[in-house]
């Protein structure tokens, strides 16, 4: 086993990568003499991947499974949990599910390493019986139910059935209440057996540790043995929205809206297609924006605006959204600036700002252990290390820019979501 270790001189910050006998990737993060730790350990596996092949046979499963499985392994055959477990010895455990993602994450201050031993038994020790999946289905039906009541959470996926006709992005990771209703324990232990496999599974750690000691122990409760990865079967979609809007009425006090555009990654440099993206949506969306000054002064906008790129599974698509009392017309204004930045470019001035601003958020972003592992969590999968970021942001040019939001913010490929408030009239 080799550990490659990559020295940043100009952070201060050392990434120390490695891949073990068994397929696992690892990255190491030591900060010696810092008293905290963070460690995540998660499957390359999230609620798009409903069908895969594996063994040359495909197969397809309900929606909601991913999920449903990040529920379930808490559960330890000895009866324990291991949440409950790791908290006792002062840790702070917790784990989400994404769209192409599944991961398991812990901070503590003391006793990391029989935390992290813990982490990596729990993970992949699956233990299911049809008594306990059944009462785990009544629970994430409530919490379906309860998502479907949350405004925020209503505007995104209304926008993502807009923008996507088949993809599974336009549905709810956790599933609906009747796809969770065919998940058995045949389902989980089939699915965990597939996805949590060490060769799509990757563990980041960062703290006052050793990088070879955490892969000896990851090797030890691990094993060298390296599965098969299966190959999931998702579609790809490139066609424009059938319809730019959408409106449904809820409980909330002033329309809310969220307006978006999908496009197809390059897949060709991950990282710098990740950062013009964002870099581009923060010089025509931030605060500092004529488009967002602008529409503030005359009240059609307010402080929730908010903007995201997003990268899930095969896909790609940003957001911009919150609260207005004419959501269509700030979907035509911000549509009006990208045609004229399309056409004129950004602010040479303007520019060098937001990249000064963006990149003194990157530099505090490593200053939070968690930020840094998930961030590397995400790297190993698309091979590069969370720490090039900064010189890479230098290079990216305002033509790069200009061109993201020529190609993406267009017309016909920007869809509109909102919510109005029950009893009102139509936006």
């Amino acid at each position: 086993m080799e550990i490659r270790k990559q020295t940043y001189n100009e952070l201060g910050e050392t990434l120390c990568s490695a891949k073990l006998a068994n397929g696992l990737r690892v990255r190491v993060v030591p900060k010696k003499g810092f008293s905290g730790f963070f460690a995540c350990f998660g499957t390359y596996y999230g609620s798009v991947m409903r069908s895969f092949l594996l063994g040359g046979e495909r197969k397809d499963t309900p929606a909601g499974v991913a999920h449903y499985l990040e529920h379930k392994m808490f559960d330890m055959p000895d009866g324990d949990n291991a949440l409950q477990s790791m908290t006792a010895t002062g840790a702070d455990p917790n784990a989400f599910t994404g769209f192409d993602e599944t991961v398991y994450h812990f901070h503590c201050t003391e006793r990391f390493e029989e935390n992290l031993r813990t982490l990596l038994r729990f993970v992949t020790t699956p233990y299911f019986t049809p008594e306990t999946v059944e009462k785990e289905q009544g629970i994430i039906s409530q919490e379906i139910r309860m998502y479907d009541d949350l405004p925020d959470y209503a505007v995104y996926f209304e926008l993502m059935k807009l923008l996507y006709r088949t993809h599974p992005l336009r549905d709810d990771i956790a599933g609906t209440v009747e796809s969770i209703a065919e998940i058995d324990a045949e389902t989980l232990y089939a699915c965990h057996k597939a996805f949590y496999t060490p060769g799509n599974m990757c563990l980041c750690v960062e703290g006052d540790v050793e990088p070879e000691e955490i892969c000896r122990i990851a090797e030890e409760i691990l094993g060298t043995e390296k599965g098969e990865v299966p190959q999931p079967l998702i579609p790809e979609e490139n066609g424009a929205p059938e319809q730019l809007c959408t409106e449904r009425k809820m409980s909330v006090s002033a329309p809310l809206f969220l307006l978006g555009a999908a496009f197809t990654p390059s897949g060709e440099d991950a990282l710098r297609e990740r950062i013009v993206a964002r870099l581009a949506l923060r010089l025509l969306c931030s605060p500092s924006s004529a488009f967002y000054t602008r529409l503030y002064r005359e009240g059609l906008l307010n402080r929730s605006f908010s903007y995201e790129a997003e990268f899930p599974a095969n896909a790609a698509l940003v957001t911009a959204g919150g609260e207005s009392r004419d959501p269509k017309r700030v979907y035509d204004e911000l549509l009006r600036e990208a045609e004229r930045v399309a056409a004129e470019g950004f602010d040479a001035a303007d520019f060098e700002r937001a990249k000064r601003a963006s990149l003194g958020a990157r530099l505090r972003g490593f200053e939070d252990f968690d930020s840094v592992c998930l961030s590397a969590f995400e790297g190993a999968r698309l091979g590069y290390s969370v720490f090039d970021a900064p010189a890479v942001l230098a290079s990216v040019t305002a033509e790069e820019c200009r061109a993201f939001v020529a190609r993406v913010l267009t017309r016909e490929r920007t869809a509109l979501s909102v919510i109005l408030p029950e009893g009102g009239a139509g936006a």
